[in-house]
């Protein structure tokens, strides 16, 4: 079984002809409301990709963002989430251009409350089905880490997406199964390890995979697919999709959901990367996060 432990947002959604600039004011084309948190779009990815129950590890408030988004994961049978009593839920204030491009101001809510109880008592729950674990950086710091070290410690996969990038500790990497950065994120953690900017890409990878020690590195580049260095030290790019993208909101989220699926499916490392591109490739080609989220039937790669 997969798990994910993180975020769960209501992403406030305004379209917009360009990103707003410092000290302007202009009309939105339209505001929508959508179900989001880096965490929650991944665990709705692996709910909608394998038909299969998820574990979450995820806090909402007590508020009708909260009431909502409970109601979304009871339909996609996303079970393990705490309601937390005079909290407000997280949200999300996203504003997306015509190209597709965005900008998010983030409120974390309720999201600050997993902590490392929450955590004891999720896994005291689930770790015995579970085989992997998604985490990312939109839950406290420090939270981040103890889930990383309690679940390598259990033998079980994680995939990690180190974004927001700024509060990543380097030092816990080496317990990581696969770190998926995408290219801005990548470079930020390279500017922590002291590594030139004037070196080669393929070069700083190398140099970050090993001064990290990170079991695997996968690096989201966008329209350009992906790069990979694996545990053997293997490296390559796989290719992205053509498509027009409209709105590149839980992109990176998608990804890394699909590739956990298709990774617990097969175990099989590329594979599961070209999986990966293919349905974050359809997600940017419709609006919102949990809703741009293709169905596994829908996704042009199989095995």
């Amino acid at each position: 079984m997969i798990a994910v432990i993180g975020s769960s947002n209501m992403d406030i959604v305004f379209n917009v002809e360009h990103l707003t600039l410092p000290g302007e004011t202009q009309k939105a084309n339209s505001l929508n409301f959508y179900f989001g948190g880096k965490g929650a779009n991944q665990a709705v990815t692996v709910a909608k990709l394998s038909n299969k129950t998820v574990y979450f590890c995820t806090c909402l408030g007590e508020d009708e963002y909260g009431n909502q988004i409970s109601e979304n994961y009871k339909k996609y049978d996303i079970q393990g989430y705490y309601i937390e009593k005079g909290e407000k839920t997280g949200s999300a204030f996203i504003e997306v251009e015509k190209t597709g491009e965005n900008r998010i101001i983030l409120f974390t809510g309720a999201n600050d409350k997993v902590d490392k109880d929450k955590i004891d008592l999720f896994l005291n729950n689930y770790e015995e089905k579970i085989d992997i674990c998604l985490l990312q950086n939109e839950i406290p710091p420090e939270s981040v880490e103890y889930s990383i070290l309690r679940l390598n410690k259990k033998g079980i996969k994680i995939v990690y997406d180190p974004a927001p990038v700024m509060s990543t500790n380097i030092s816990v990497l080496g317990k990581v199964d696969f770190l998926t950065p995408n290219e801005t994120e990548f470079t930020f953690l390279c500017d922590k390890l002291n590594i030139p900017e004037n070196w080669d890409f393929e070069d700083k990878a190398l140099a970050f995979k090993r001064l990290s020690k990170v079991s695997n590195l996968i690096i989201k580049l966008g329209e350009k697919g992906c790069f990979y260095i694996d545990n053997k030290e293997n490296y390559g790019y796989i290719k992205a999709l053509k498509v027009k993208a409209i709105d590149t909101t839980a992109a990176g989220d998608v990804f890394n959901g699909a590739f956990s699926v298709y990774y617990e499916k097969t175990q099989n490392f590329i594979d599961s990367l070209k999986f990966a591109n293919a349905a974050s490739a359809i997600s940017v080609t419709r609006k919102g996060a949990q809703s741009s989220i293709p169905s596994y039937e829908e996704v042009p790669f199989k095995d």
